[in-house]
This record gives C-alpha cells, structure tokens and sequence, in this order.
C-alpha cells in the first residue's frame, strides 16, 4: 500500500467532515451573528462580514485546507505524480537529481491505495519510459523503459537486445531481431575516483528513439540473471499482462534481467518530461553540505524521449 497515499486519503476525510461539520452546525450561527452586526453597527461592511464568516478554531482551519487538500489528492492520485531520480541507471535519457512528471490515466484509473486499475484506458508501448512498484520490494518505485511486451521473446547477448515479437497460435512467428543501435559518441561518467568511458548509442524500440549507454569494459553479469523456467539464459519470454523493462545505463542497470517481469498492475504510469533537474556537486568538504543543491540544470527541463 502507498503509504503517502494512504496519508492524503485519511488527511481528505479528517479535513471534509471538519469542511461538513462547519458547514452545517456553525456556520448557521455565523450568518446570524453577521445579520446582528449588520442592523447594529452602521460601518458593519463585506470586508468586516468577510472576516466574521471565516472559520475558527481546529475544526475551522482543518475545514479550511479541505479544498487545497482534495487538489492535490485528486491531481497526484489520477493525473500527474512527481518523482525525482535517485541513481544513473537511466543515462543518458534522464540523470540523478531529475524531478520528473508521470501521467497516472497513461494505461488506467487506479485505485491510488493499492494501485490495482480500475478501467483499462491504453497499453504500455515499447519504447515507454516507467514508473512502477519494485516486484522484489513494492515498498520501492522503479523507473525503467519497456522492451518487452506480453508474448515478445527477448535475448540479451554480447550488449545486444533481440526480439522476437508475439505471435498468435497456427501464425508463422517471425526470427529473433536485434534493435539498431547507431554509435552517437561518447560520455565520460565519473566513478570512485575515476573517470569511465561509455559508449552512447541511438536505439529505437517501436516508435521511439532515444539513446543507451554501454560501457565497454564491463562484463555481461549472465550468472546473475534471472532464469526463466524451461528457458535459456539470457533469454525470456514475457508471461501475460507482464513487461520486460531494462534501464537505458545498460551496465549499470537492476532490471528485469535480473529480477524477472513487471505485472501490469505494478506500473504506476508514464514518465512524460522533466519538470526540475539539480546538481548535486557540493562533497560536503565546504560550507554547503552534499544534500544541497549545487545548481539547476535548465536545459534538461521539457519532454523525454
């Protein structure tokens, strides 16, 4: 269970009925006294009656933030969530320190308690970047991108991703296929006292073209990747309602070649852009300490691929 969720939902119910009580039992006694002043003091004006009416007391200022509360429960449960990105395993697409916006009616309304949908509204497409609860641990929220969708057979070998698309029963099933992957350059990432080169490559998964990165040095980690029963290694097919997801730091990436499939009713919804991205450069040698941010990275900010 979400427990921010669940924090906001008993907040909007303590705040309503404190909005209702109000509303009905002392607001009525409000009004009249507002009637009084009115008949009683010439310069009674709206600005005087204005600040009669307003609420006092607990039960008034809990009444007070019911609307303010039941936006934000509304907009973050069934319109737009905030996340911020904790780790590289995302690079290049999006960085340690991005804030980004995941849209919650991408793939269906949802229960915001217990995440499980309600009405069905879109599938997750190849190439869709994410959000969705850790299937080792649903207490974590993960960020990944699709690769593999229900039915797809995907291989990863020698940094290569093949897919062989679903298929119906008694219909031909196409060969495995490797996705393109066009050089684009280089980045240097800095490590424990180190400089690592990667390889950045474009890759397009169904209709979207975004970049990995591969660091060549690196070994492919095959003892440790998840076995699907009656498969080979490093090779899976996705179950049903499920998605294989990897992250776009290929080598630096816990994702579904380690733990397995993401059940739909897992995914919390789709990462859409990066409304905030801050530099964390400060190594808490100086005055400022590490968890502050060192600077805004403005160009960053706007939709992703």
């Amino acid at each position: 269970m979400n427990t921010f969720s669940l924090i906001l939902v008993i907040a909007t119910i303590v705040t309503a009925l404190c909005f209702v009580y109000d509303w009905r039992y002392r607001r009525p006694a409000r009004l009249r006294y507002c009637e009084r002043m009115a008949q009683a003091d010439p310069t009674f004006n709206k600005k005087k009656r204005k600040a009669l009416l307003e609420p006092t007391g607990l039960i008034g200022q809990l009444a007070s933030l019911f609307p303010i509360i039941l936006i934000v429960f509304l907009f973050r449960s069934f319109i737009i969530e905030p996340f911020r990105i904790p780790s590289g395993s995302m690079m290049p697409t999006l960085l340690s320190g991005d804030f980004i916006a995941v849209t919650k009616w991408s793939y269906g309304i949802k229960n915001p308690l217990t995440n499980a949908t309600w009405i069905r509204t879109d599938e997750p497409q190849r190439g869709d970047v994410i959000v969705f609860k850790y299937p080792e641990d649903t207490k974590v929220d993960y960020i990944k991108r699709v690769v593999g969708l229900p039915g797809d057979e995907i291989t990863y070998r020698n940094k290569q991703i093949y897919i062989r698309r679903a298929c119906t029963a008694g219909q031909e099933c196409e060969s495995p296929l490797p996705v393109e992957m066009i050089p684009t350059g280089e980045y240097m990432a800095q490590g424990l006292g180190y400089t690592e080169r990667y390889l950045v490559f474009k890759e397009k998964l169904g209709h979207t073209e975004h970049e990995t990165m591969v660091n060549p040095r690196a070994p492919e980690f095959l003892a440790h990747y998840y076995r699907q029963e009656g498969g080979f290694l490093g090779t899976w097919t996705v179950p049903e309602d499920c998605y294989f997801v990897m992250g776009d730091n290929r080598d630096n990436s816990r994702d579904s070649r380690f733990w397995g499939f993401v059940p739909r009713d897992y995914i919390i919804g789709k990462t859409v852009g990066i409304w905030l991205s801050l530099e964390f450069d400060n190594d808490g040698s100086g005055l400022l300490p590490s968890w502050l941010p060192s600077g805004i990275r403005f160009e960053r900010m706007g939709g992703i691929d």
